[in-house]
């Protein structure tokens, strides 16, 4: 026993230095951290995007696009090889993922079977009156589409990098996916326009044996195209299909002017020779030159081009020849990417986020250790050094991982302050109990933390299989809250039995008390001997009424999705003097063709969020959206925040979402009826069920919005409200044991009234946390404490009036009580596994 002991108090010690140590670089001034050894300052807290303002976007490479190109390779694969065999066709094309070619002399039939075969393109169909039809493999596009999608990171890297923007990220994320974070930057247009180019640059030669308009009605000769200017209207030109160069060529390109901006480009060797010689034979002749199969810019060759250097002159302003030459010195991209999501904050917003964030956390910090210590005295004190050790290795835990710092983590470490006090209280209401019981204060000491700890641990497993569900099927920004409550729940757990235990002892060893500290003062919930289940019909009755009433505001759509869920775009603008005109605002954005969702100032007469719907179709409809609204409205408008969330990306959180929700509650659910009698699994789906239900109804009379961050409220409530259960299924247990004769509804009664000191005290320390979150956190954050705010409330209320009758609702009997299930027994009587 006492070399456990002198282990954890070991351990402890190691954990704080080794805290202390990560999160001090991250205290100190940047210019002292600066003197740090190198091993110290890698692990820095570093704010993120929406506690600095930025912007961030995902891409992901265009399946489309590569199954497109892959079929036009396929033609001309299958072209060639024909009538490399002599093998006479027509209607050769390619759609959608298959390839179709009518062979038209019926005795070549079985010479194109074996011709087209022997390609390996994919699936190949029996002919039907001369037509075949290969299909390509899924496999290999899928192949194709993370190949590209690996290339492209470092690709987009190059390109972005050239426009020096601070701090710049670019990794990879799920599915193959590309994400950009750019801490500081608001608007990043100039990036999506980098980006929106695949930069396949080439210079073929103009094919002037035929008139492009006759190309264009009798079709292209053989080994030639017909392609189109940028400019409008589009120009078409008939260019041979073989290049002279391509931007692989290319040693360096920069922008220029002598009156009108171009791009000036110098050809590696081998290109520069190749192109000397075809310029010496081709003089008078003319060359275009190719982005992305548009023609930019042609030029009469005048003699031969001896030194590789050459100049592109076309359809655009110094900015846009920046940007060419940018692309084509950076290489292009592997494929076409298609901007999926964007979220963008303004710097000013972010460092509002950064202060009212940090007021929350130490007011719901302050405002715990003021209750604790007022009804716990010197054990509140003591929970408080534990709250603070807490706190403190989640930070540096944190500072390990290296994930930015969000909203989102504030608050999950907000709730894990309520979640270590619960804890702590549970070990002191025990403790109290045995001493009024009679045991002396030490021998109560020990009990009370032997037998709080499964109820301790029941509880923290309960919220750890919702945050697990939430890390693996949950959006980015719900996972790093996810992150941090899992870590502050691993560390409470260490900490409640290791230093709240310690400073105990130690108290105890140095006072040589015998009696309760005159600071506790939750003996006042004894006298009060509530009879809950006497009202238990009522409270049915009344559930049943508020329960209809919610249903019919699901129904009729009360419940406002979020774009998360929806998709589209949506923006916080800012008047840059006076109030916002809701009416100005619609009228020019109607005036330019973007129809308004909703548009609403939130209590702020300055500020105005705008839903917009999408222009056009496709991926990047709701991108057309935003980048024409700021067209029509920056003159008067900041532009606060950005939100842009494509199909597939909504479509993906609905999925994950409903997924992940349902996956939760069964993990619950199994837990609890592997832990407990299978009354209790139902009485806490009931019970879990009501708490969902009740606060998706808060959330459309509210009219707050429903999306990812609300899912993982919900979860979140979930995972509480079956912490709050546990304890009262713990005591309802323990009675059912000791009470096999007792009416069911006195011994429930009998039940939460000794545990509801705990109770009282947890909800209370935990919705002062989130109120000071709500209260303090500002807007960003706001909604998200309120959803947990109204959650807890709710759950604690459940807990006490729903999970319990429904336990007589379902006939649990005393008598038949089977005291063996889960380990139950003997030996856990004696060790007392109870709240």
């Amino acid at each position: 026993m006492q070399q456990s002991a002198r282990w954890k108090t070991v351990s402890f010690w190691l954990v704080l230095v080794a805290s202390l140590v990560v999160i001090l670089p991250s205290l100190l001034p940047a210019g002292m951290a600066a003197g740090l050894p190198g091993w110290m300052g890698a692990h820095r807290l570093v704010p993120g995007l929406d506690l600095t303002g930025g912007s961030r976007l995902v891409l992901e490479v265009s399946r489309a696009d590569i199954t497109e190109e892959r079929l036009r390779a396929g033609v001309g694969t299958i072209g060639d090889a024909l009538r490399a065999a002599g093998v006479a066709y027509s209607d050769l094309n390619g759609s959608e993922d298959a390839i179709d070619v009518t062979v038209t002399a019926p005795d070549r039939i079985d010479a194109a079977r074996q011709t087209l075969t022997g390609l390996g393109l994919g699936a190949l169909s029996e002919p039907e009156n001369g037509q075949f039809r290969i299909v390509l493999p899924s496999e290999a596009i899928d192949e194709a589409v993370g190949a590209a999608s690996l290339g492209a990171v470092d690709a987009v890297r190059r390109r972005v990098e050239s426009l020096d923007i601070p701090s710049l990220l670019v990794s990879r994320g799920e599915r193959d996916r590309i994400v950009v974070s750019m801490p500081g930057l608001t608007d990043p247009q100039r990036v999506k326009d980098m980006l929106a180019q695949v930069g396949r640059l080439s210079a073929r030669l103009v094919d002037d044996s035929m008139p492009v308009n006759t190309a264009i009605e009798d079709g292209p000769p053989e080994g030639s195209e017909v392609l189109y200017s940028t400019g409008e209207p589009p120009v078409g030109y008939l260019v041979k299909r073989a290049d002279l160069f391509t931007a692989v060529d290319v040693a360096s390109a920069q922008p220029a002017a002598n009156g009108e901006a171009f791009i000036e480009f110098v050809l590696k060797g081998e290109a520069a020779e190749r192109l000397a010689a075809f310029t010496q034979e081709n003089s008078g002749r003319t060359v275009a030159i190719l982005l992305d199969d548009q023609v930019i810019s042609t030029s009469q060759i005048q003699g031969a081009i001896v030194d590789g250097v050459g100049r592109l002159s076309g359809d655009f302003d110094a900015e846009g020849a920046a940007n060419i030459a940018r692309i084509v010195a950076s290489g292009p991209l592997p494929a076409p990417l298609t901007i999926i999501e964007e979220r963008s904050i303004e710097p000013a917003l972010g460092t509002t986020s950064v202060g009212t964030v940090v007021l929350a956390l130490a007011a719901a910090v302050a405002a715990v250790v003021a209750f604790m210590t007022i009804f716990y005295g010197v054990l509140g004190v003591i929970a408080s050094l534990s709250l603070f050790f807490n706190v403190l290795v989640t930070f540096a835990v944190l500072a390990l991982v290296g994930a930015p710092i969000s909203l989102s983590m504030i608050a999950g470490v907000v709730l894990t302050v309520g979640v270590t006090v619960d804890a702590s209280v549970l070990i002191f209401e025990r403790i109290r109990e045995e001493v009024r019981n009679g045991r002396s204060l030490a021998d109560a000491v020990a009990i009370g933390f032997g037998r709080a700890r499964r109820t301790v641990v029941d509880a923290s497993v309960t919220m750890l299989i919702a945050v697990a569900v939430l890390l693996v099927l949950s959006a980015a920004p719900v996972r790093a809250f996810a992150l941090t409550v899992a870590i502050g729940l691993l560390a409470t757990l260490f900490t409640t039995f290791t230093l709240t235990r310690g400073l105990v002892r130690a108290w105890l060893g140095r006072s040589h008390a015998t009696h309760l500290p005159k600071g506790v003062r939750t003996g006042v919930f004894d006298r009060l001997n509530l009879r809950f289940m006497a009202v238990r019909n009522v409270v049915f009755l009344v559930t049943a009424a508020l329960s209809l009433v919610i249903a019919g505001l699901l129904v009729l759509g009360e419940l406002r999705l979020g774009i998360d869920f929806t998709g589209g775009a949506a923006v916080e603008i800012q008047a840059k003097s006076g109030t916002a005109d809701l009416f100005d605002i619609s009228a020019r954005l109607a005036d330019a063709g973007i129809d308004v969702q909703s548009i609403d100032t939130h209590g702020n007469d300055r500020r105005a969020l705008v839903r917009l719907s999408s222009m056009g179709e496709g991926e990047n409809a709701e991108q057309t959206s935003v980048l024409v609204a700021r067209g029509e409205l920056e003159d008067a408008y900041d532009f606060r925040r950005v939100e842009v969330v494509g199909p597939a990306i909504s479509g993906e959180l609905i999925d994950t979402a409903t997924i992940g929700f349902v996956a939760g509650l069964l993990a619950l659910v199994a837990y609890i009826w592997i832990r407990f009698e299978w009354h209790f699994a139902i009485g806490a789906v009931i019970a879990l069920a009501h708490d969902v239900f009740f606060t998706l109804g808060f959330l459309a009379i509210a009219d707050i919005e429903f999306n990812v961050s609300a899912v993982a409220a919900l979860l979140t409530v979930a995972g509480y409200s079956l912490n709050d259960t546990m304890v009262v299924y713990h005591r309802i247990r323990e009675n059912l044991r000791h009470f096999k004769h007792m009416p069911l509804p006195i011994l429930i009664d009998d039940a939460i009234n000794r545990t509801l000191s705990r109770t009282v005290l947890t909800s209370a320390t935990t919705l002062i946390a989130l109120a000071a979150l709500a209260l303090f956190g500002g807007e960003a954050i706001r909604t998200f404490a309120l959803t947990l705010l109204f959650g807890v409330a709710i759950g604690t209320l459940s807990s006490i009036y729903i999970a319990g009758p429904v336990l007589i609702l379902f006939r649990l009997r005393p008598e038949h009580y089977r005291p063996g299930k889960g380990g139950k027994g003997p030996v856990a009587e004696a060790t007392g596994a109870n709240g």
